[in-house]
């Protein structure tokens, strides 16, 4: 189950940091490691999250996370023209899907997936983006269209969350707003009151 708010952390360590403080939902988003590197993370991340009853979502590395038991799987448009979808589901995970147009929304939803992620809603630093801005009425759009959860990303604060959930975003996908902050773990304590507040 998604919930309603989760961090999209670079590796274990940031995960060790922050799923303790009571984070329900988590995504792992791997990059630049070798296969080894990649299972041993994964791995421990499923033993830290079952510990602390998180949902982890593996983000790109399907063929590991159906080897090492995860249920989620994130994968973006270029992975997803990669992945073997058929293994993916025979194995059980669910599976989220990013898009940033029209058409890669109906790439998406021919592969039936368990949600749907529209980026980037607001202009975000962390990585160079070739598409502008959704904006939130493009949320309410892509809300519409969606027979599965919507998960919006980047560029979302605390201050922006109730805009965008209020646009109909069902989950918020935090990246910049956490791992650049002066001070993670607040950020988080204050993301995890704001989601407690709506109840």
């Amino acid at each position: 189950m998604l919930h309603t708010f989760y961090p999209v952390l670079p590796d274990l360590g940031w995960l060790e940091r922050m799923v303790p403080l009571g984070v329900k939902t988590v995504q792992l988003r791997l990059k630049d490691v070798d296969d080894r590197e990649i299972r041993r993370q994964i791995a421990a991340a499923l033993e830290l999250c079952a510990k602390y009853d998180c949902q982890l979502i593996v983000n790109d590395y399907w063929k590991q996370a159906i080897d090492l038991g995860a249920d989620y799987i994130h994968l973006g448009q270029e992975d997803l023209a990669d992945a073997d979808l058929a293994a993916i589901k025979a194995a059980g995970l669910k599976l989220g899907l990013s898009t940033h147009s029209r058409e890669e929304l109906e790439t998406a939803l021919k592969a039936g997936p368990d949600y749907v992620a529209l980026g980037p809603v607001y202009e975000t630093k962390l990585k160079k983006m070739k598409w502008t801005p959704q904006g939130l009425a493009r949320v309410t759009e892509w809300k519409s269209l969606v027979p599965c959860p919507l998960v919006a990303i980047a560029g979302i604060t605390v201050e922006r969350a109730p805009d965008v959930l209020a646009a109909g975003a069902d989950s918020l996908a935090v990246v910049t707003d956490i791992v650049t902050h002066e001070n993670p773990e607040e950020r988080v304590e204050e993301w995890l009151e704001f989601v407690a507040s709506r109840g």
